[in-house]
């Protein structure tokens, strides 16, 4: 099953990063979000990616052409004007990368790549990482046999919380989980027919596409209960980076 990720647009909520990079190339722990997320699915035997591209998407390009070469021990033969890796680290990835238009939307730039895609394909977003069982999600997709699965999540906190009772404090919990119920948590499983949903480059996959599914009733919800986290904001980036360098980051699910 292909694995289709949103890796073209702006970040503008975290510009003190994206306005040197593709979002997706921003690093955690010494690695792009985009490596983190690929990795994941890579753990559940999901190795066939294609990334859309957009906003800088030839920095995308350069890491995927120089990715051999920097993951092995390499040896330059000059005179001859051979190349030979040695004891090559690389994961067993296939990666298409498409440019799907610096403008265009989250279900525009699904349309575009639907020369790559078989008839179920998964599809997330190239700023979250998560826990999610990706081979449980494809099972359940199987089993319930409509268009569309979507991770639903709770949101973390941004805030601490705090009850009062005449001014005075009764209960303080740091940083709680949202309160507005779940959300869309990226991680979709989706079969080729939602494309005939889309209409074009400026549609959001977010609104008519799944608005109609739902109403449909071909849109089902995998509910998540473990680690999410996006990365809108340079706070979110730096939380993400000290998980990492805690040894314990939650969604390095691979060994």
């Amino acid at each position: 099953m292909k694995i289709v990720i949103l890796a073209g647009g702006y970040g503008t909520r975290i510009s003190e990063e994206s306005h040197l990079r593709p979002k997706p190339m921003i690093e955690i722990g010494g690695r792009p979000i985009l490596w983190h997320i690929m990795k994941i699915y890579s753990h559940y035997g999901f190795n066939d990616f294609v990334i859309c591209l957009g906003y800088r998407g030839y920095m995308i390009k350069e890491y995927f052409a120089n990715y051999i070469l920097h993951s092995a021990d390499v040896t330059f033969d000059m005179e001859r004007g051979e190349t030979t890796y040695h004891a090559t680290k690389a994961e067993p990835w296939r990666v298409t990368l498409v440019e799907t238009g610096e403008g265009s939307m989250t279900g525009g730039r699904l349309k575009r790549v639907a020369n790559y895609l078989d008839d179920t394909f998964c599809l997330t977003y190239g700023d979250g990482v998560a826990d999610v069982d990706i081979k449980a999600l494809t099972e359940f997709h199987q089993r319930h046999g409509r268009e569309a699965t979507v991770t639903s999540v709770v949101p973390p906190g941004r805030y601490g919380a705090l009850l009062t009772d005449d001014g005075r404090v009764t209960s303080f919990t740091e940083k709680p989980a949202g309160d507005n119920g779940r959300i869309n948590g990226g991680f979709f499983v989706l079969n080729r027919s939602v494309l005939d949903r889309i209409e074009g480059d400026l549609t959001p996959f977010e609104a008519a596409p799944l608005e109609s599914l739902a109403t449909d009733g071909q849109l089902m919800a995998f509910p998540h209960d473990g680690f999410w986290r996006p990365m809108d904001t340079l706070r979110d980036k730096n939380q993400l980076e000290e998980l990492w360098h805690s040894g314990h980051a939650p969604w390095k699910v691979w060994s």
